[in-house]
């Protein structure tokens, strides 16, 4: 039969845009471009999809990437050629390293037309190298029934791929010839050929690709079992985890091995409805007390998800690396501190599941546990205590208060650098269900504000960004995201004019060039940023204030900057007083 349709290229693409759309694709974040005319289109007339269009290509890849992240779905990513394609890359890389779904597609100049001098073409192929879990430059479109398998098929493949263990980017660079706009032919579709022209008449994806979770091997964990059972002087470390199932598994098996478990806020083990009993939140804090880190000798440490914020634990595990340390992970490697003695290829809720199955005895609270548990306990008291004394703004503090004011189903995320790990020393654990989130793959400042607002648009609820003031310079493109989408979040800004961290490492002992090379002080006023943005700014001057303004801001849609001053030099003069306080009151209850 003969029917009317778009030209070549338009019938190429809208079978490739179909089967993402039957595959499970929901978000495309696209910015503007020539090149990338048939998808931009075809993505944009399609109602199963929802258009996130970006002016900036590095805040629309992190935008991507913060929605990924938050709706554990794959995105997709679309650019011109060119540079635009260039501009993606930092994304990319924490997207591949924190194991973050991405579909990339970028447009391209035919081959004809490359290493000619042609505008806006440079090498896109293998563009992002390692980055890529998988490569592949499209074939240029033909509309015949075996190309047109052939987009359904690369489709349902990238979907697939990008969400397979280990999740990560796909990488498709995917050339066009003109016309880019729709052209009107005429074609002959046989009953034989339908499928490959219109997709499969049941709405399913042309080819169905099932994943399976890594289980378990039985005999390893029978095996383990038994040992566990015999060693109460066990130690759980969660790391970053996205969620799921994996904060009551965790619970259950500390519980049942009477384990102390270490949680990351990241973990989400920390806070929750689960059982917490086990769960401790203040290590960061004790574990630098040499003395303390050194009596608390581990046998066996059970190791989940990436390595922890706290560089205290990690210091700890590299301390005592002659005990049985284990590493449960589905993927990847996440042991750089080389002291890892075995590694268990398994789903982490899954291993959490069996092995707690074949504790058939649950261990009663042993004097290891109770050691742990008093020692958190004395911490928390005397880390309030020496925040109460702090009239002044601390950055440390701001955790602590936001630990209170937060309302339930909160998400927190804090960027890299300081922010973060002030959220592992100072928010401690709660019943409160509160998600945290932060780029910990590649660890970078830049595009953590279009992060964050993608988070945010995975979710009803308003998102708090906790953020220092050179990374919001970092990304103060992606604030317009806020401002076109009516984006609903809070950002809490500690403006130190500058670098805070170089203040804590050895950098800070030579002061002849610390301001120029590491201090970096800009004298920015936000305020301005704000009003450009449509963002309501409060310069908060007492914690009085600030605490009335986050209340407020969560009574209230849209975004809102709260702004907590402090001085990066009295920074690190509270941080190390919190640190002395939590040893000198360990040695009082010792002695």
């Amino acid at each position: 039969m003969n029917l009317l349709h778009e030209n070549i290229t338009w019938l190429y693409t809208r079978a490739f845009v179909d089967e993402l759309a039957r595959s499970g694709v929901k978000h495309v974040c696209l910015c503007p471009g020539s090149r990338s005319t048939p998808l931009a289109m075809t993505f944009a007339d399609d109602e199963r999809f929802r258009l996130w269009m970006h002016l900036d290509e590095r805040s629309c890849a992190f935008f991507a990437l913060g929605l990924a992240k938050a709706s554990r779905e794959p995105v997709v990513l679309v650019c011109t050629s060119g540079t635009a394609a260039a501009n993606f890359f930092p994304a990319i890389a924490e997207a591949s390293q924190a194991r973050v779904p991405l579909i990339v597609l970028t447009a391209d100049r035919p081959p004809e037309l490359r290493d000619t001098g042609a505008p806006q073409t440079i090498d896109q192929i293998k563009i992002y190298g390692a980055y890529a879990k998988w490569f592949a430059e499209i074939a240029l479109p033909e509309a015949n029934a075996e190309m047109l398998r052939y987009a359904r098929t690369m489709a349902c493949r990238a979907v697939a791929k990008a969400t397979e263990t280990p999740a990560g980017v796909v990488h498709f660079n995917m050339p066009f010839r003109e016309p880019l706009v729709p052209l009107a032919t005429e074609i002959s579709v046989s009953e034989n050929e339908r499928d490959a022209y219109f997709g499969r008449a049941d709405g399913k994806a042309f080819v169905e690709i099932s994943r399976a979770k890594i289980l378990p091997d039985e005999k390893i964990i029978s095996a383990l079992a038994q040992s566990l059972a015999q060693n109460e002087r066990g130690l759980i470390v969660a790391g970053m985890q996205n969620g799921g199932l994996f904060p009551e598994a965790a619970a259950k098996l500390a519980n049942v091995l009477g384990y102390p478990m270490l949680a990351d806020p990241l973990s989400q083990v920390r806070c929750g409805e689960h059982c917490r009993e086990n769960v401790i939140d203040s290590y960061d804090a004790f574990l630098r007390d040499a003395n303390l880190a050194k009596q608390l000798v581990p046998d066996i440490v059970l190791r989940f998800g990436a390595i922890p914020t706290s560089k205290p634990v990690l210091q700890y595990l590299q301390q005592h690396a002659q005990a049985r340390q284990i590493l449960i992970d589905d993927a990847g490697w996440n042991e750089p501190a080389h002291v890892v003695r075995e590694g268990i290829r398994a789903d982490a809720v899954l291993f959490c599941d069996t092995l707690a199955k074949k504790i058939t005895a649950p261990r009663q609270k042993s004097a290891w546990l109770e050691q742990w548990r008093n020692i958190n306990t004395r911490t928390k008291s005397a880390i309030a205590a020496q925040l109460e004394t702090y009239g002044e703004f601390f950055e440390g503090r701001v955790f602590a208060e936001l630990a209170e004011l937060l309302p339930d189903n909160a998400t927190v995320f804090a960027s890299s650098s300081m922010p973060v790990r002030d959220l592992d020393t100072f928010f401690p654990s709660s019943a409160k269900r509160l998600r945290f989130l932060s780029n910990r793959g590649a660890n970078g400042i830049d595009g953590v504000v279009s992060t964050a607002l993608g988070a945010s648009a995975a979710s009803e609820e308003k998102m708090v960004l906790v953020i220092g003031d050179l990374a919001l310079y970092h990304d103060l493109n992606g604030l317009l995201a806020a401002k076109l989408r009516k984006l609903n979040a809070l950002i809490v800004l500690l403006n130190n004019d500058g670098g805070g961290i170089f203040s804590f490492l050895p950098q800070a002992a030579y002061p002849k060039h610390f301001e120029t090379l590491f201090g970096t002080p800009h004298g920015l006023n936000f305020e301005h940023a704000a009003k450009l943005y449509d963002a309501r700014f409060v310069d908060a001057q007492n914690w009085d204030e600030f605490r009335a303004e986050i209340s407020a801001s969560f009574a209230r849609d849209g975004l809102d900057i709260v702004q907590v001053k402090t001085n990066r030099e009295t920074n690190v003069t509270m941080h190390r007083a919190v640190w002395r306080a939590v040893s000198a009151n360990q040695r009082i209850w010792n002695e």
